[in-house]
């Protein structure tokens, strides 16, 4: 069961539980592809993993449902939301802005980027072991490093949450490995281009990484749709 590895986080609650420390790490299993879209959470499995009661649990369902990260369906409980087409636009219209601003003008100390060069280690780990699900979190690892340059709390949390959606639309890939593989080398370039300091440059390469992906992501909804349709 899915739940199942909830139990190594359950350390992570201390003796102050509260909703919102369910929710970052059901937010984090999310992200980390532990629960795909359209999964059913069942409170007792995570309420006995966890150690919480179903109120704190129920109040982390309603802080992810309002992230849309989760989805309650009537007399059938909590699910991962399975996200659309309209859905991938809006999240990487917001990934251009921000994104692309925080590296232009971020600081880059080498420092600072030790840990986005750690993300694309750990991205070719998972490829050589052609773990797909682990190369598919050290992109979104290496996203959220990139904006941790911006050093503000506000921004980091916007775009966890952003990235944490994102994952669910990755799920549309058929072969994560051909869509993971080509972005783990362009994520260098980008790091690159950070360690020289060209911020400009880090943001011309960037914005066109994003328009490649959303192009391929929308191609992908389309298809998807036409072949329902059939």
């Amino acid at each position: 069961m899915e739940s199942q590895g909830l139990l190594a986080d359950r350390a992570l609650l201390g003796r102050t539980s509260t909703a919102e420390r369910v929710g970052d790490i059901l937010r984090t299993r999310i992200s980390a592809g532990y629960f795909p879209p359209g999964a059913r959470l069942a409170e007792e499995e995570i309420t006995e993993a966890l150690g919480v009661s179903r109120n704190t649990l129920r109040e982390a369902f309603r802080l992810l449902t309002h992230e849309r990260l989760l989805i309650h369906e009537l007399n059938r409980g909590m699910f991962v939301r399975v996200p659309d087409v309209d859905d991938v636009h809006d999240l990487y219209a917001v990934r251009k802005h921000v994104q692309c601003s925080v590296v232009r003008t971020a600081p880059t100390s080498p420092e600072l980027l030790a840990p986005i060069a750690e993300t694309i280690r750990a991205g070719k780990v998972a490829l050589a072991e052609q773990n797909w699900q682990a190369l598919g979190t050290a992109d979104i690892s290496f996203h959220e490093e990139m904006v941790a340059l911006a050093g503000s709390d506000r921004i980091t949390e916007l775009m966890r949450g952003v990235l944490a959606e994102l994952r669910l639309v990755f799920h549309v890939m058929d072969n994560p490995r051909w869509f993971h593989e080509p972005y783990l080398a362009r994520n260098e370039e980008i790091l690159d281009a950070l360690r020289e300091g060209n911020g400009a440059r880090a943001d011309e390469l960037l914005y066109k990484y994003l328009d490649d992906a959303e192009r391929q992501l929308v191609e992908t909804y389309v298809l998807r749709r036409a072949e329902h349709v059939k």
